[in-house]
């Protein structure tokens, strides 16, 4: 089965909040991509608010539940009491559990788990029983992979960042191993595996090919410049293309 597509809309709340406006739409351009074929959303609410805010939050699990039933709904974030309250009340299909900094620019390293094993056995049980699957940002590691098993999660979400970053073909391929030992490592104990962090309609055929069992790809902030050269649903169509859709 090819990979779902879970669209991240932090870019587009990032644009909406440069000025005191209320668009672009989150909901909107959220609807737009489910329309178009998407098969969820994902968002990652920081306690600043400097992209996505606590009632879009809210106001997308209602446009989900009320409108796209069969969608998903991914909710990213470091599991500190408030946004444990946020996941309890709002329940969401997937919690992704990152080990950010709060006030740290974007997500750009995974979790040590034998550091934090009694946090995010905490938190996985409690998100368990509010009936999430869990998913937890890891490097490609293939221990800290075999590790993650240890803790509960249900899935892991391979940072793809330095492979995105890559122009050099020999260092691409290198890192390509990387991500391949850890899926395969995931997979043995057990565990899904998601992937995302700088994907690209450029990157995405090497990585899939490498690895066609990755169960769900989030992508926003090339999405989102991708659509201002081709709208939403042009490119859902293609981001969908290249992951075998």
């Amino acid at each position: 089965m090819a990979p779902h597509l879970s669209v991240n809309l932090n870019a587009i709340a990032l644009l909406r909040n440069r000025r005191d406006l209320s668009w672009p739409s989150v909901t909107g351009i959220g609807a737009l991509a489910l329309d178009a074929g998407a098969h969820g959303l994902t968002v990652h609410p920081r306690p600043d608010e400097r992209h996505i805010r606590r009632q879009d939050v809210y106001d997308l699990k209602e446009m989900i539940t009320d409108r796209y039933p069969t969608k998903e709904f991914n909710i990213e974030g470091y599991p500190d009491d408030r946004f444990m309250a946020l996941i309890l009340d709002i329940q969401p299909d997937q919690v992704t559990f990152v080990p950010d900094d709060p006030l740290q620019n974007t997500s750009d390293h995974g979790w040590d788990v034998s550091k934090n094993k009694e946090l995010l056995t905490r938190v996985i049980d409690i998100s368990h029983e509010a009936q999430c699957r869990v998913s937890l940002f890891v490097d490609t590691d293939p221990e800290v992979v075999t590790e993650t098993a240890s803790v509960g999660a249900d899935r892991v979400e391979i940072y793809t960042g330095p492979y995105g970053a890559l122009v050099k073909e020999n260092h691409i391929q290198e890192e390509l191993d990387q991500i391949e030992a850890t899926f395969d490592a995931a997979k043995a104990a057990g565990l899904e595996v998601n992937a995302g962090h700088d994907l690209t309609l450029l990157n995405l055929p090497a990585l899939m090919k490498r690895v066609p069992g990755i169960a769900e790809t989030s992508i926003g902030h090339c999405f989102t410049a991708d659509c201002l050269v081709f709208g939403v649903k042009e490119t859902v169509n293609r981001y969908l293309t290249q992951l075998g859709h």
